[in-house]
């Protein structure tokens, strides 16, 4: 590999992006937390505020060296001894391009955070908060680290062999279209099987209850996406550039899509089908956002903001309950961004790739399906696995009585909203109402 020297103007960008991507993790959780009800707002926030805790202890310990280590296994697996507990990035001379390894395994982390806090949104209202940490430290060991190694890591980047979706098949993915957003889609589909319905699922109003929150979580989000898109570029360039603008106009056109599709088959645009299209854009721009034109984000935008609008409603009409749309969206999305590189990839673009509309013929939408492919049947098939033992061993839903009453109490002692005077506790399984002496005298 040859050794370059450290740019500090790349370094810094990189180091803002991977503060913005970070950010991401909190804006999912408002996002996510004002599509539940009232009674579960607080377990939706800890689901993704933890997953920082726990991916981002695994990620120094051995994920960083799973993802980007030498690999061992035909590119199936980086090292996981190499890098643990990031040994040897300390040094002057672990560099990555123009950015020190150590930057570089701190923007990655980022990534590896949200992917896993991606899938909680399938699971709300009903999965314990024990299963889930389980969980989450369980697929990122076995799901997400490996994924990353075969999208992220190629050849003569941080070691000298890499994956085999990068190196081999050559799928482009430039931030993360199938090893976070497909890969995370697949998950929720195959968890949210596992753990069933929510009660009520299909007969019982389940309207987000605070919209503000939502329109936050999604503003919050498109403004750490420049860091996730941009920020990918690893240095503060002409790619970096068009990675954003690409961003900006992906993510415009998509939420127009959206309330178009609402406006003509509802009747209605509404503030969280604006929301909801801010992140299918955001989806569906992330693997290309190196490879088209601005004209092409904006086509990838609005056929990711339609379809996901439309996807949304396959949870009703087959009968699967993910809760807060991750398959509608992230999935769909992820393979709708992906798929277009192998259309409208442009060569006059950073990644010089022609796709079929621009003469390239079909060779890289081949290799587009076939990476998407292979992540979506690995993760979807491993996290039932995952999904069917932890409910052998442990069990993944809260009682009944949990369920109804809401998991805020059952399971955190907290309510999300403290607006009157009567309080909750909560006594190992048992629910008490606590009751102030001047309504007991009125009663």
């Amino acid at each position: 590999m040859e050794l370059l020297e450290i740019d500090t103007g790349d370094t810094a960008w990189v180091l803002i992006s991977a503060a913005l991507v970070l950010l991401m993790t909190p804006a999912l959780a408002f996002f996510y937390g004002g599509m539940v009800r009232a009674k579960s707002v607080l377990n939706m926030l800890m689901m993704s505020i933890t997953t920082m805790g726990i991916v981002g202890v695994l990620w120094i310990a051995v994920g960083f060296s799973m993802a980007f280590g030498e690999d061992i296994g035909g590119g199936i697996l980086g090292n996981p001894f190499e890098y643990m507990f990031l040994n040897g990035l300390m040094s002057a001379d672990a560099v990555v391009g123009t950015i020190p390894t150590a930057v570089f395994a701190g923007f990655q982390a980022a990534f590896a955070i949200i992917a896993v806090a991606l899938i909680s949104g399938a699971v709300a209202d009903r999965m314990k908060f024990s299963a889930w940490a389980v969980f989450a430290a369980v697929w990122a060991l076995v799901v997400y680290f490996p994924a990353a190694h075969w999208v992220f890591s190629f050849d003569d980047s941080v070691s000298a062999n890499g994956g085999f979706i990068a190196n081999s098949i050559q799928a482009m993915d430039f931030a993360g279209g199938t090893a976070i957003h497909i890969n995370a889609g697949a998950a929720a589909l195959a968890l949210a099987l596992v753990l069933g319905p929510r009660l009520g699922f299909g007969t019982v109003p389940m309207r987000p209850h605070n919209l503000t929150l939502v329109m936050l979580g999604a503003g919050l989000l498109w403004f750490g996406w420049f860091g996730f898109n941009a920020g990918s570029a690893l240095g503060a360039g002409t790619l970096a550039g068009v990675a954003w603008v690409n961003t900006l106009g992906a993510t415009a056109a998509a939420m127009l899509a959206w309330l178009l599709v609402e406006r003509i088959r509802d009747g209605h645009a509404t503030s969280l089908g604006a929301a909801s299209g801010i992140v299918a854009g955001l989806v569906g721009i992330t693997p290309a956002a190196d490879s088209v034109s601005p004209l092409g984000a904006l086509i990838i935008g609005a056929l990711a903001g339609a379809a996901c609008a439309w996807a949304i409603g396959l949870k009703t009409k087959l009968g699967y309950d993910d809760s807060l749309d991750v398959v509608g969206v992230h999935l769909v999305g992820g393979l709708v961004g992906t798929l277009l590189i192998g259309l409208l990839a442009d060569p006059a673009s950073p990644a010089e790739t022609a796709g079929l509309f621009y003469g390239g013929g079909v060779d890289q939408l081949w290799r587009q399906f076939l990476g998407a492919a292979v992540v979506l049947v690995y993760s979807f098939v491993v996290t039932f696995v995952i999904a069917k033992v932890l409910d052998k061993v442990m069990g993944l839903r809260v009682p009944e009585s949990s369920e109804t009453h809401g998991i805020d109490t059952a399971v955190h002692a907290e309510t999300g909203y403290d607006l009157s005077h009567v309080g909750y506790s909560t006594y190992g399984v048992r629910q008490t109402l606590i009751v102030p002496a001047r309504e007991e005298a009125h009663s």
